[in-house]
């Protein structure tokens, strides 16, 4: 069941979901509109190894904006620090968004119960596109998990600005068999 945006309201005020900072001119009926952060990370150059450790450069995004190229994977992040221990949450991007031509979460949408802190988007674009720190990027929901809660505490979720892939260790366990 998806909460309407009463119920995200309500919910923030009584600490059950954290939107920080929150701003309830950006509720809609069943979502919360997230803005973009400070900081960019384009993708490095070349074949990107999940093997490797991979470390991607980072830029502010000035107050004239960044534009985004095509055929360019870039690491954003959410100005908000978002999550709940008690729900799970969806992020995708708005329409007007995707009216330019820009994708979000190429395969990340799902926040799991738990996972409370600044999102990183993956951002990617079909034409050029100009983005700006604080603006409206996405939008958030908040769903109920049926069953009993086991929540969140991965290497994800401990990270303020975009975080690149740190999953090295991860592929090796996931090569060797174990989960």
């Amino acid at each position: 069941m998806i909460l309407s945006g009463n119920a995200i309201r309500e919910a923030v005020e009584e600490d059950r979901i954290t939107i920080d900072p929150f701003d309830r001119r950006l509720l809609n009926p069943n979502s919360y509109n997230y803005r973009l952060g400070r900081f960019l990370k384009p993708a490095p150059p070349g074949v990107l190894d999940p093997r490797d450790h991979l470390e991607w450069p980072e830029f502010e995004i000035p107050d004239s904006g960044a534009v985004l190229e095509p055929g360019q994977l870039y690491l954003g992040h959410t100005w908000e620090s978002i999550g709940s221990q008690e729900f799970v949450t969806i992020l995708v991007g708005r329409s007007s968004v995707g009216r330019l031509g820009m994708f979000l979460q190429v395969s990340a949408d799902l926040g799991h119960q738990g996972a409370v802190h600044s999102w990183t988007l993956e951002l990617t674009v079909v034409q050029p596109v100009r983005v700006y720190q604080g603006r409206t990027i996405g939008q958030v929901s908040f769903w109920v998990a049926d069953g009993a809660p086991t929540t969140y505490d991965g290497r994800y979720g401990r990270w303020s600005r975009p975080k690149e892939y740190i999953g090295a260790q991860l592929t090796g366990d996931l090569m060797e068999g174990e989960n």
